[in-house]
């Protein structure tokens, strides 16, 4: 099992002194840092308007960090793929990918956060159906040998051949999922998938049954399953001080980030988004000690170790790390980051141990 750097930027904090252009230093240095590491890949998340993160470019910092490292894959977290021109975003992925000799691992979602769609007038309510026609486009761009035409639902042109073309082929890709449409499309149209553990706790149960449900929908379609992989946030604590203010920086992300993005309200949630009402209810009432390995790696070095051995057993390929979640300073950061790949990576065979060696 392989494993990644992962943030969203959250940044959306009251009484907030870390400035968003800090943040993005941060998180850079942070993504650099991990291939120093050995870390297999850096997720960078896209959001604007710090409704809940900051950052809102991760093609150019993944462009920057390509440009100063020879190893780690390079991944948005995901685009927001309804906010862009799907010609666009083939082309600026496969622009990456070719400056950074093939290291592209390329994510999209609809988001879930209204108040990033409403000034590019993009429809919220159906972005669905956005989202599928833009990712079937983008992965058609990066196959064709000639030009193509296409006449859809939201998107057409004539005669277009992207240049430059992607080194990969294909470039992995990966639905971001919440749901079964999520899980559906991606099965589907042959991608990996990426999953946030919390979220799939309370949609399905738990890790395997997602990874149930896409094999058997990837068979369903007659399709080989691609890599699983999952988010999980990370915390290390060595004693019920630590752990009791790890729990409280991660309650307060959700609490002061999250719920405000998710689609929570009943009366203007679209049918697509109905699933998040009952999360948004949850996490409204979420106690400290509600914080299990279902959402967290909370603990000691080996209890981290213990949940990811579960999480590998239930299929999942490589897992992406939240560390620097809930104003976690960015020194603190790095000392976790460093720990988990000396102290937890170990445990588990992967490209980690070559680089390691």
């Amino acid at each position: 099992m392989e494993f990644g750097y992962f943030t969203l930027s959250d940044n959306h904090y009251d009484n907030n002194p870390r400035t968003p252009n800090q943040f993005v230093a941060d998180i850079t240095a942070e993504a650099l840092y991990a291939d120093t590491l050995g870390m297999n890949s850096a997720w960078i998340g896209e959001h604007h308007f710090n409704s809940l993160g900051v950052l809102s470019c991760p093609d150019l910092v993944l462009a920057y960090i390509a440009a100063r490292t020879k190893h780690i894959r390079l991944a948005p977290a995901v685009t927001v793929l309804p906010l862009h021109h799907p010609i666009r975003v083939a082309e600026q992925w496969a622009s990456l990918d070719l400056l950074s000799n093939g290291r592209v691992d390329f994510a999209a979602g609809r988001g879930y956060d209204k108040r990033e769609y409403d000034p590019f007038h993009v429809s919220f309510a159906d972005n669905q159906s956005i989202f599928e026609e833009g990712l079937e486009l983008v992965r058609r761009l990066w196959a064709a040998d000639g030009r193509i035409s296409h006449k859809g639902q939201h998107y057409s042109f004539e005669d277009v051949r992207i240049t430059p073309k992607p080194v990969q082929t294909p470039i992995p890709t990966y639905v971001a999922s919440f749901s079964k449409l999520s899980i559906e499309l991606a099965a589907r149209l042959g991608c990996g998938l990426v999953v946030a553990p919390f979220a799939a706790a309370m949609s399905f149960g738990g890790l395997k049954q997602v990874a149930d449900l896409y094999n058997e929908t990837c068979a369903k379609y007659g399709n080989k399953p691609g890599r699983l992989m999952c988010s999980y946030f990370t915390h290390f604590a060595d004693s019920k001080e630590q752990e009791a203010a790890q729990r409280a920086r991660q309650i307060r992300y959700y609490k002061e980030c999250v719920i405000p993005a998710f689609p929570g309200d009943p009366k203007t949630a679209p049918p697509s988004y109905r699933y998040f009402i009952e999360i948004v209810e949850r996490l409204h009432k979420i106690k400290a000690e509600d914080l299990t390995e279902n959402s967290v790696l909370l603990g000691t070095p080996a209890q981290i170790t213990d949940t990811l051995k579960k999480v590998e057993a239930a299929g999942f390929s490589e897992v992406i790390l939240y560390f620097n979640v809930g104003l976690k300073p960015h020194a603190q950061v790095k000392d976790e980051m460093d720990r988990f790949m000396r102290d937890v990576a170990p445990a588990f065979e992967g490209a980690h141990k070559r680089r390691a060696a």
